[in-house]
């Protein structure tokens, strides 16, 4: 395994989705802003429009702020007149930074940063650009208890999108098409992406495809899945998601995704080999199995739903 500590020049955009919730867009930017690297970075802040007009006066107390936020080069608001929905904008919104810009670092607007978050994931999009079986840097790692504290990197088949990045050339590939993955994926292919059965990923695909669910994030891992794909991801993490608290659109209420601490290195330790690390994985399987997680809840919901749908 290989470190170093780089100077970042040329910081990679930052864009932020946000909607209705002015304190958790306020927490989120106040955090990102504590990064060195801030001053220099470019915020895009893309909101959603309001579902009627009772919201429409939330949805302006989120632009404004983000119109006041202090600390980065340049902030410029993207706002949508009417709702289309978090899946909508993300794709597009990610769509349009990558086609601006060649690559982005992607937030939504419950996620709190560590100061070192941006240096980080610079650093790894620097790093990984012209390796094209790594696809995704998240900054995001679920807490097991004996990664606390690493500075180490892993590489691995599992997305996470709390926080992360990517490039234009890995993003062209996304696809939100459900009836396609149902008619592709064998049984073989589902196990694995389920991460050997530690987790059930796909009941997110089939309540897309039933129409229960609109969400994007399973479709970028189902593409990167099926392009073979690497994602990077620290072993401890350096965000933490503060949308379980009901605030969010699909009213999931979790208050275990709360941490005692972030990662604060600025100088990460990478994988020695462009390989997926079957240890890391293994860990991470061990704790989706052994601990009741927020996806493993939300999965047996879905397989309930798939089971009434599809029999």
């Amino acid at each position: 395994m290989t470190s170093g500590h780089t100077k970042i020049v040329d910081p990679a955009p930052v864009c932020v989705f946000a909607f209705n919730r002015p304190e958790h867009t306020r927490r989120t930017l106040d955090a990102l802003a504590q990064s060195p690297l801030a001053a220099s970075t470019s915020l895009t802040v893309f909101i959603d429009g309001p579902r009627n007009d009772a919201e429409k006066p939330i949805v302006d107390a989120v632009a404004q702020v983000a119109e006041t936020q202090q600390g980065f080069a340049s902030i410029e608001l993207r706002r949508r007149d009417r709702n289309a929905g978090l899946a909508v904008s993300i794709e597009e919104g990610v769509s349009q930074m990558m086609s601006e810009h060649g690559r982005a670092i992607i937030l939504e607007d419950d996620i709190l940063t560590s100061p070192a978050f941006l240096q980080y994931m610079n650093l790894a999009l620097e790093r990984y650009k012209d390796t094209p079986d790594v696809w995704h840097i998240a900054g995001y790692n679920e807490d097991i208890p004996q990664n606390r504290g690493s500075n180490h990197a892993s590489l691995w088949r599992f997305m996470s999108c709390w926080g992360w990045a990517t490039w234009a050339d890995r993003w062209t590939h996304y696809s939100r098409d459900p009836d396609e993955l149902v008619s592709l994926f064998t049984d073989e292919d589902i196990h694995r992406f389920n991460l050997d059965g530690a987790n059930d990923f796909w009941a997110q695909v089939l309540a897309n495809k039933s129409g229960e669910l609109k969400t994007w994030a399973v479709f970028w891992y189902a593409t990167i899945f099926r392009n073979r794909g690497l994602c990077l991801s620290p072993q401890f993490s350096y965000v933490e998601n503060i949308g379980f608290d009901g605030s969010g659109s699909h009213g999931v209420v979790n208050s275990s995704y709360g941490r005692a601490g972030l990662n604060t290195s600025i100088d990460p330790i990478w994988p020695a080999k462009t390989v997926e690390d079957a240890a890391a994985l293994g860990q991470l399987k061990d704790y989706y199995t052994r601990r009741p997680s927020l996806h493993r809840r939300l999965a047996r919901k879905l397989r309930k739903l798939t089971r009434k749908l599809f029999g």
